[in-house]
């Protein structure tokens, strides 16, 4: 069975977010940078839900994983 591929507005659309471009931009901009003794699904912003869906995505390497990994990275880009 082959993985599907997402994107980060489908994964902004998942947890609930806007995911036109601007939105998520202005999102990253608020959160960026997240500080690196902080994983991803701890980061405050979350709501629990949100929280749970990035947390098991990652640890079962799930189709959203790559597409979550993207977004931890941006998040924590320096200006």
């Amino acid at each position: 069975m082959e993985s599907q591929i997402h994107t980060l507005a489908n994964l902004f659309a998942q947890l609930g977010l806007p995911n036109e471009p601007g939105a998520i931009e202005a999102f990253i901009a608020t959160h960026t940078p997240l500080h690196d003794a902080i994983l991803l699904s701890e980061a405050t912003f979350w709501t629990p839900s949100q929280a749970a869906f990035l947390k098991a995505e990652i640890a079962e390497d799930a189709d959203w994983s790559a597409v979550v990994d993207s977004l931890n990275l941006q998040l924590r880009r320096r200006s």
